[in-house]
């Protein structure tokens, strides 16, 4: 096999960090699923109804912001297990009374590696990177609905290949605030390749998710419940069988298996508007980790963020198997707020 054929078929697998994580239905592009919010990571990596005045949510849902922006910019770094470094930058503002609208800026840069020819002869060090341009526009419909779009400009460059791609999302979400219900759902990734990496074509990660999260009671817990990868109900995983020494993978595949990999369950703790504390289980995550040596945190996600006049941090960590971890920082400026 050609130099080429191992570049394109790694680089499409997301590379061996993420070779776990791409939905089952896609040949690709699987950072597009890789959230630029702290509060989200928290929450498991996927929450399209989480409730706050933040930039940052908008690739998660663009129905989640409106006019309660107020000229707010968001800066946004994670450290993704190994050598992953992702940073993103984004604007978003109200636009009357009922609209609002962002742009944003994600970069994406897997580390070095070293390349060969087919005959096995050094070639030098490459970096893989991926670059998301995105614009975001969301519209009260109601007193309680609200609809949103996204358009995203994506190019992923590996070694000497490169590929273009343009995406789209469309999401609506209901949220009572006397009830304190948010209800989500969202069409995601669709659109496909303008430029391939090769004669082989490569689809973006389509998906359609449903989001719940709702306070218990009048306490200041929430429960979230976000269903994703609902275009295909079969999501198997392999791994190995721990009762013998056979290292072979064997899949996996049952009812009960395949209904929780398409959930990810959430539990927030918010006393104010000002302060939260997040704890979330992805159980895909923890069965896709299986066949890597997962340790019992594989799944668990945890985060926090706390606000004062203008800004607001927040901070998320994930150790997915035992010998690596994700942390992932968000600092946003709300220059409206601060003018005022």
């Amino acid at each position: 096999m050609i130099l080429s054929k191992r570049i394109i078929s790694f680089a499409l697998s997301a590379l061996p960090m993420f070779a776990m994580t791409i939905s089952a239905q896609s040949d690709g592009y699987s950072f597009l699923n890789i959230p630029m919010s702290s509060h989200v990571f928290g929450l498991g990596g996927n929450n399209i109804a989480v409730i706050d005045d933040d930039v940052t949510l908008a690739d998660q849902n663009p129905a989640l912001i409106g006019p309660e922006l107020d000229m707010q910019a968001a800066v946004s770094y994670m450290y993704y297990m190994s050598s992953g470094n992702f940073a993103g930058f984004r604007f978003g503002t109200g636009a009357g009374e009922h609209s609002g609208w962002g742009i944003g800026l994600r970069y994406l840069n897997y580390g070095t590696f070293d390349g060969y020819d087919e005959f096995g002869t050094p070639t030098g060090s490459f970096s893989p990177n991926d670059v998301i341009i995105e614009g975001y526009y969301a519209r009260d419909i109601s007193s309680r609905w609200r609809g949103g779009a996204s358009i995203k400009m994506i190019y992923s460059g590996y070694e000497r290949h490169e590929a273009f791609a343009i995406a789209a999302d469309l999401g609506v979400n209901y949220y009572d605030d006397e009830k304190d219900l948010s209800f989500s759902v969202v069409l995601k990734n669709m659109g496909g390749q303008v430029k391939r990496f090769s004669d082989r074509y490569v689809r973006l990660p389509f998906d359609i998710q449903i989001g719940y999260m709702q306070s218990i009671g009048s306490s200041p817990f929430q429960v979230s419940i976000t269903a994703n990868n609902l275009t295909r109900w079969n999501i198997p995983y392999y791994s190995y069988n721990k009762d013998s020494d056979d290292e072979v993978l064997k899949e996996k595949r049952s009812f009960i298996s395949n209904l929780f990999r398409h959930l990810v369950f959430g539990l927030q703790y918010q006393p104010s508007e000002k302060f939260y504390i997040d704890l979330a289980y992805n159980y895909k995550t923890h069965s896709d980790m299986t066949s890597l040596n997962n340790t019992f945190l594989s799944g668990f996600s945890l985060g926090a963020g706390f606000k004062t006049k203008g800004f607001y941090v927040g901070a998320a960590y994930a150790m997915p198997h035992k010998s690596v971890s994700s942390v992932m920082l968000n600092l946003c400026c709300s220059i409206g707020e601060l003018m005022h």
